[in-house]
């Protein structure tokens, strides 16, 4: 009897709404798994004689600029032109270079500590931006997150280990001939770097949710500002490199294939940041995990073990625990 008299066109209409709403999110959420599950295995198929054949800064700032030509794009689609007459203070455009500064940092870091461990070890120890993710959204943003969504987050990152480690082929590295070359290995460097990237890699994402919620400016806007920035450091990054290569040498249909992938998916990330959380982010990057080792059995022959049912498990037991309402 409540719930007939609780119902009239109003609360039917909210009820769409936020069917519609969730709905929306979801499709949002599924498509940004597919693209970031999907960028490794493009990368491999992308290899000629076992090397990628384009010099990797140069993709970075083809994507930064696909980036800015959307904004642009979308900018002049919803009328929001006249807000680039108006000059932005210089303490305005210094918060947008800060995110740019610290992705263009965290791209670096990936790079330089290949020296210090093997790839696998990275892709374990990696999982470790969750904590710092998590307690920098909380401290920096005055987030407060129930046992419940710690115990979550925990899991979530138990997933990440879990899915790393049991993809490891340990058995074909023992049957190497250069035991040194493929055996796991860290060094004290490569662990304090690793530290600092997953630090960074928090940092950069709680600090452009902050910016983008606390500046009441449009999306597009926003994000015009932020790949005005990306572009001008990334581009001094790859000619500070001192690559002797063109700058579109080894460019292929796959390649541009990636660029417009990661485009597309770093302008949903800065809607899920506008209007979510850092948090949603961190279930994206688990969930890929799954998409990749799915599409990398299907396009590139790797094998799969019953292991895999694990990380599915805490991953989904993770967003049950977290987004359940106490």
């Amino acid at each position: 009897m409540i719930v007939i008299e609780n119902v009239g066109p109003g609360s039917q209409a909210r009820m769409r709404r936020q069917r519609a709403g969730r709905m929306w999110w979801g499709l949002l959420f599924v498509l940004m798994v597919l693209i970031y599950g999907s960028h490794a295995p493009l990368i491999n198929l992308t290899k000629v004689d076992g090397r990628v054949p384009f010099h990797p800064s140069s993709c970075v700032v083809m994507i930064e600029l696909f980036k800015l030509a959307i904004s642009l794009f979308t900018l002049f689609l919803g009328g929001g032109v006249s807000a680039l007459c108006q000059p932005p203070s210089a303490v305005l455009l210094s918060s947008y270079a800060v995110p740019a500064i610290l992705y263009a940092l965290n791209n670096n870091l990936v790079v330089l500590m290949q020296a210090f461990m093997d790839p696998s070890s990275f892709q374990v120890l990696s999982n470790l931006k969750i904590a710092s993710t998590a307690l920098l959204y909380s401290l920096c943003l005055g987030k407060r997150l129930r046992p419940a969504q710690w115990c979550a987050l925990g899991l979530l990152m138990s997933a990440g280990f879990c899915h790393t480690y049991f993809s490891l082929d340990l058995g074909e590295q023992e049957r190497a001939d250069d035991q040194s070359a493929s055996r796991l290995y860290i060094t004290a460097w490569g662990l304090f770097l690793v530290l600092v990237y997953c630090f960074v890699s928090g940092l950069a994402a709680v600090y452009t949710e902050k910016v983008l919620k606390r500046e009441k400016l449009p999306l597009s806007l926003q994000n015009l500002y932020l790949y005005v920035f990306g572009v001008s450091i990334n581009g001094i990054s790859a000619y500070m490199s001192g690559n002797q290569r063109s700058f579109l040498e080894g460019y292929s249909g796959v390649v541009w294939a990636v660029i417009a992938g990661q485009a597309a998916n770093g302008l949903l990330m800065s809607v899920v940041l506008k209007h979510s959380s850092g948090i949603t982010r961190l279930f994206v990057i688990s969930c890929s995990m799954l998409v990749n080792a799915l599409l990398s059995w299907i396009i590139l022959g790797l094998q799969l073990t019953p292991f895999i049912l694990l990380p599915v498990c805490l991953i989904g037991l993770a967003a049950y625990l977290y987004y359940t309402p106490p």
